[in-house]
């Protein structure tokens, strides 16, 4: 959807909440130029993870046979 900026200041609250609700940009004209007003959706957490290679340092098997009956108490 493409409007002037005289039709964005006429119902900018319409528009805002049209753009919000729908998910879809409106284009604005202004000076023979386009401008984008667009919802900003936030990216997930789990997209913000950085990928690691490696998980353990050190030997599994030494980790198996850890001995903890000194320090466990049940």
């Amino acid at each position: 959807m493409a409007i002037t900026a005289s039709a964005l200041r006429q119902d900018i609250y319409r528009i805002l909440d049209s753009v919000l609700d729908s998910g879809q940009p409106v284009e604005v004209e202004r000076r023979g130029r386009r401008l984008k007003i667009a919802p900003v959706v936030p990216a997930s957490k789990l997209s913000r993870l950085v990928p690691r290679t490696t998980f353990l340092r050190g030997d599994p098997d030494a980790i198996v046979s850890i001995d903890w009956s000194d320090t466990w108490r049940p």
